[in-house]
């Protein structure tokens, strides 16, 4: 694996109290707790080592506030093609609820009634990971649970519905990278949170 090749940071937004209790939070413009205000920080002290070519957040104010906690609100850019899946119907909805509705429901096959599919948010993945790989360097963006999974997904070319074989804590970092050059993705880095104890 070369240092020189750019790697993809992604950064989970923190806590709130909708990730906290389950329910699942597309375009619904939550912030943060506390106790994510503060994972942000330390994600922020552990992303200050780094350099990178450009930084993009999502405009919804988790994401977008873990950024600046992060220490890095002042050279940001907004990307909107960065927000959660559009949960349609299922917005606020915790996944007992849904399955109690549909049965057998699974996100990443099924989408949302009233939101998006499958393929519209994994369209979305695609047009970010391009824009980063000609971005010169290295690259980070907070977003939010299930669309960056998906982007670890869409990476390494796995077809969209894979992106649930992943999962990811609020406040984690993961790093999308390359083995020997730019035609071998890897992940290397998934769901970290070592900054915790930090």
């Amino acid at each position: 694996m070369s240092a020189k090749l750019p790697i993809i940071y992604l950064a989970r937004h923190g806590q709130t109290a909708w990730s906290k209790s389950g329910q699942h939070t597309g375009l619904t413009d939550i912030p943060l707790l506390l106790e994510g205000e503060y994972d942000a920080e330390r994600l922020g002290a552990r992303l200050q080592k780094l350099e990178f070519a450009a930084v993009w957040t999502s405009p919804l104010v988790r994401a977008s506030r873990t950024c600046e906690l992060a220490g890095f609100g002042g050279v940001a850019t907004v990307d909107r093609d960065l927000v959660e899946w559009d949960y349609g119907e299922y917005e606020g909805l915790k996944n007992a609820e849904i399955v109690a509705r549909q049965p057998g429901w699974r996100i990443y096959r099924d989408g949302c009634p009233g939101g998006e599919s499958t393929e519209q948010v994994a369209a979305r993945a695609d047009r970010v990971l391009e824009r980063a790989r000609a971005a010169g360097g290295n690259v980070l963006l907070f977003s939010s649970g299930h669309f960056t999974r998906m982007l670890g997904a869409r990476w390494i070319g796995l077809p969209p519905q894979h992106a649930e074989l992943f999962t990811l804590a609020t406040a984690s970092l993961s790093a999308l990278g390359y083995e020997h050059n730019v035609n071998e993705p890897v992940i290397q880095l998934w769901n970290d949170v070592s900054h915790y104890e930090e």
